[in-house]
């Protein structure tokens, strides 16, 4: 046989061996070239209410902490539109006591006072029968008292054990009315359902509750329950002067009257003084030097209803425009101020309505950084300022959680303190929103009870803030 076939076959063998390296080598210089494939981030693990410690403390196990960062000055990247407050505020922090097992959850639903030099205000566990099962049996609400000089909360009521209603029946889950003092010296506040499906027939449910609260001794007691039958009271104010109740309702299921129910009742008396159809859901204005109450019925803007009880009869048309998503009080030159509803929006318009004329104009807008829904608005004692907290359902922390001061003069909106991202850094909290604020006397302090977060997708507990308005960034005292 020739070596010529076998020199041939070799040279094959070894071409087809150069040509495997070669591909081999040019298959890792593209591997080179490529990025390799990033792995998908695993999803953030989900918290629950009931996977956190209760009771809630901030980090280190306290329930207080008082801090003046100047990380309470630095606004979020972007930011536009707002000027920011060049003294650094004192904050305190405060943890609701109370809230020993896991609510549906824990929230802040309705506006505080001060009163006598305190601040009033509520939260609630959000249970009502229908919700699920709760280890402490059914829904309550918590009513409180901070006193500025000893920096303590203080629990003044616990409406469920005010009832003590038999296993079964419904009990209110918020406290989603303001809180207002009477000339009497009591506090008065209205209950409202954790869950519309549970204010049925089948639990029992004749219609929600007007409390009273001595602040003084602790007493509270019932007023009355249903004054519109099968409704509840979302909404109210109170005119201590002359001591009448306006509220306004929200229909249970099983309600003969589905609409919003505007009503007054004698609390002095206990007796209805009116009732009657489009009510309004969420705030009212009242004028204290004439006792007229303003509303917009429903939950939007839209012509302002005068009732007046000097009068009686159904509420008339005032023929102004205006929003009332939450209003201050009246001032000393007969103005209150409102702001509409900004909720699901980026901004919402400031009203400001004379009560001698009845007339409404805008003086500016509500909203930071595209977050607008304030569910609770304060005028400070020289009627110059207005002071508010923007993400009242959440969010507010994706604009820093400002607090916002507004200068009825010029318009200009001034952060006063970005509470967030220190407090979820510091303290492991995250400040989401409020349904309450509520200004001293003096305008020094700034009460705030927040929704809170300690890492749960909406909020799991609440906590008080204190801010302490240094002196150089507000009006002097009249």
């Amino acid at each position: 046989m020739s070596s010529r076939p076998h020199a041939l076959f070799f040279l094959l063998i070894v071409a087809g061996a150069a040509m495997c390296s070669q591909s081999a080598a040019q298959a890792q210089r593209a591997a080179k070239r490529q990025p390799a494939a990033k792995a998908k981030p695993a999803p953030p693990k989900v918290i629950r209410d009931e996977d956190l410690p209760y009771p809630p403390t901030l980090k280190g196990g306290k329930s207080m902490s008082t801090d003046a960062s100047e990380q309470f000055l630095v606004a979020p990247p972007e930011l536009v539109g707002v000027s920011i407050a060049k003294e650094v505020p004192t904050v305190d922090l405060i943890i609701y006591p109370g809230q020993d097992y896991p609510g549906k959850p824990w929230s802040n639903w309705g506006d505080g006072c001060v009163f006598d030099g305190k601040y009033y205000s509520a939260i609630g566990d959000h249970y009502a029968i229908g919700r699920g099962e709760s280890p402490h049996g059914t829904g309550t609400a918590l009513v409180y008292e901070y006193d500025p000089q000893s920096k303590r909360l203080r629990a003044l009521a616990d409406v469920a054990r005010v009832l003590k209603l038999p296993a079964g029946h419904y009990t209110p889950g918020k406290i989603h009315s303001r809180i207002d003092a009477g000339s009497d010296g009591w506090l008065y506040y209205s209950t409202h359902r954790g869950s519309p499906r549970a204010a049925n027939d089948e639990n029992h449910y004749g219609g929600d509750w007007i409390f009273r609260t001595n602040p003084t001794t602790g007493a509270t007691e019932v007023v009355v329950q249903g004054p519109v039958a099968k409704h509840s009271t979302p909404n109210s104010v109170v005119d201590a002067r002359r001591m009448i109740f306006y509220g306004g309702t929200a229909a249970g299921p099983d309600a003969p009257l589905q609409d919003i129910r505007f009503f007054a009742y004698d609390l002095k008396n206990r007796k209805l003084l009116y009732t009657g159809g489009d009510g309004p859901a969420r705030y009212m204005i009242l004028a204290k030097s004439t006792g007229r109450v303003y509303y917009v019925p429903g939950n939007g803007d839209g012509e302002l209803l005068r009732f007046d009880p000097e009068v009686g009869g159904a509420p008339v048309a005032t023929g102004t425009t205006i929003g009332v998503r939450a209003a201050t009080e009246e001032t000393a030159e007969g103005l209150v101020y409102t702001v509409s509803s900004g909720q699901k929006s980026g901004d919402a318009p400031i009203w400001e309505f004379n009560t001698k004329t009845e007339r409404a104009r805008k003086i500016g807008d509500i909203g930071v950084g595209g977050v607008a829904y304030a569910a609770s608005l304060d005028v400070d004692p020289t009627g110059r300022y207005l002071y508010y907290v923007p993400g009242a359902h959440g969010g507010g922390h994706k604009v820093g959680s400002p607090v916002v001061q507004f200068d009825i003069k010029t318009g200009v909106k001034k952060v006063l303190a970005f509470l967030h991202p220190f407090y979820e850094q510091q303290h492991g909290l995250t400040l989401k929103g409020t349904y309450s604020t509520a200004l001293s006397a003096e305008g020094d302090k700034l009460y705030i009870t927040w929704n809170a977060s300690r890492g749960t997708r909406a909020w799991d507990c609440c906590a008080l803030a204190v801010v302490h308005i240094p002196a150089s960034e507000r009006a002097p005292a009249p």
